[in-house]
């Protein structure tokens, strides 16, 4: 195995937050399995920002030249795998994922997504979403890693003042894990 996993048993990973105009990419699991954004683990060696652009080419067949680096989360952002999702028999044994999240612009007007770069594609569809709906249409257990990044990477992606106010569904999608990550987007 060439993932990273931490002696807690946090997998090393990268999020990657791709954004055109105001809008940010949202890719559909394969087999219709929900919307996320592209992210993937690190390998033995490798740099938080060489895993991003190897994994936005795997994921989504996008070129490194195609985009730009506007900045990432200051902190690695965890969440716990729920007891169903954890590979038992899988070692070393992975219980979530620790992960640096990346804010890209497109360098481009358009580009062309290409989902088959591996043996088993992540994606099977695609479609640019408002900045906030990415928290809902995430699975649930990755919905306050999604909004602690957005918040914290909205001050990045936004002019001072220009955020986008959160909607009316945050405090409903977000409940109790969510309230500290609205309470900072407010900011």
């Amino acid at each position: 195995m060439t993932d990273v996993i931490d002696p807690d048993g946090f997998r090393a990973n990268v999020g990657i937050v791709l954004m055109r105009g105001a809008q940010v990419f949202l890719g559909r699991r394969t087999g219709g399995r929900g919307w996320q954004f592209p992210q993937g683990g690190m390998r033995v060696g490798e740099t938080p920002e060489e895993a991003v652009y190897r994994e936005l080419a795997e994921e989504i067949g996008v070129e490194r030249g195609s985009v730009a680096l506007v900045g990432s989360t200051a902190e690695w952002l965890r969440y716990r795998l729920p007891p169903r999702y954890i590979r038992r028999r899988q070692q070393p044994l992975c219980v979530g994922q620790r992960q640096r999240w990346f804010l890209l612009r497109l360098a481009t007007d358009e580009v062309e997504f290409d989902f088959r770069r591996t043996a088993e594609p992540e994606f099977d569809r695609w479609r640019w979403a408002p900045w906030w709906e990415p928290v809902r249409e995430v699975i649930f257990f990755k919905r306050p890693v999604y909004a602690s990044a957005l918040t914290e990477l909205a001050a990045l992606a936004f002019a001072e003042g220009q955020r986008p106010p959160l909607p009316d569904w945050w405090d409903k999608v977000l409940g109790k894990g969510g309230e500290r990550a609205a309470a900072s987007a407010t900011r």
